[in-house]
């Protein structure tokens, strides 16, 4: 394992990044101190702004790690810049997981970085790489939940609060979707290595449709229903309760804030 052909231009932080998390920082910043007229607009810029970057990070955290297993292709691919035009398909990496979260508040897996599996030794490696993308989500929603399982959120406004909730669901969300042992997610990625090659060569074409599957599952009410249950209760067990997460989506869509969360507190 060598990262010597590594450039420093290829682990140069992209401005675009810069960028999105200095959008994210401006309007956290504004939303925490009341700054903005529509608090609701800023609530939208921050949280979608901290998810894109949520969204870098997790496939920062695939190409980084492949590429200490082996792959020294990730740097010239632009992946260890954080910068998403780079990835696969930036349609499907940033623009549909944003769009799913305005729709439904759900944490859309994100898109894809190209990783050359052929120079990658040892199945431990394998599914280290798939698993650190949603780890990172993990990590999110810890950051995110911090200050209500420490009990610390005396001082911190109602906005950022709700703005928080959302955004930790947003992650565990993600978390929970990119763990399933569903083809072409990073469940899936994970215990591939550890299948049989005949096991591997069926499932390979089912591959890129395991995503529209586990969302066409969704639209089962009944399925739906059991999903967030889930999420709700590993976001209680993190100290947020149903109103901060149902109020911080409303928020978040801020041209139709529900009345109980503009009287609510």
């Amino acid at each position: 394992m060598t990262t010597a052909s590594v450039r420093p231009a290829d682990r140069r932080v992209s401005p675009v990044f810069l960028g999105i998390v200095a959008v994210a920082a401006v309007t956290g910043w504004a939303t925490w101190t009341g700054f903005a007229e529509q608090p609701g607009l800023a609530v939208f810029l921050f949280v979608t702004a901290a998810w894109v970057v949520s969204l870098c990070l997790h496939e920062y955290a695939h190409a980084r790690t492949a590429l200490h297993g082996g792959d020294i292709s990730i740097g010239a691919k632009g992946y260890l810049t954080l910068n998403p035009m780079k990835y696969t398909h930036a349609l499907l990496s940033v623009v549909l997981p944003v769009v799913f979260v305005i729709m439904g508040g759900i944490g859309l897996p994100g898109g894809a970085v190209f990783i050359e599996r052929g120079r990658v030794r040892g199945r431990w490696r394998h599914s280290l790489i798939s698993a650190a993308g949603p780890l990172t989500n993990v990590l999110f929603a810890v950051v995110c939940t911090a200050p209500f399982w420490l009990d610390a959120l005396d001082g911190v406004p109602r906005d950022f609060r709700l703005a928080l909730a959302f955004l930790a669901m947003l992650q565990v969300t993600a978390a929970i979707l990119n763990f399933l042992p569903v083809p072409g997610l990073d469940g899936y990625g994970v215990i591939e290595p550890w299948l049989s090659h005949g096991v591997r060569r069926q499932v390979e074409p089912f591959a890129p449709f395991g995503l529209l599957f586990v969302f066409a599952l969704l639209w089962v009410p009944a399925l739906n229903g059991a999903f967030f249950d889930v999420i709700d209760a590993v976001l209680r067990g993190l100290g947020i309760g149903d109103y901060d997460t149902y109020c911080g989506f409303e928020l978040y869509r801020f041209w139709q804030t529900a009345e109980i969360c503009a009287i609510g507190g």
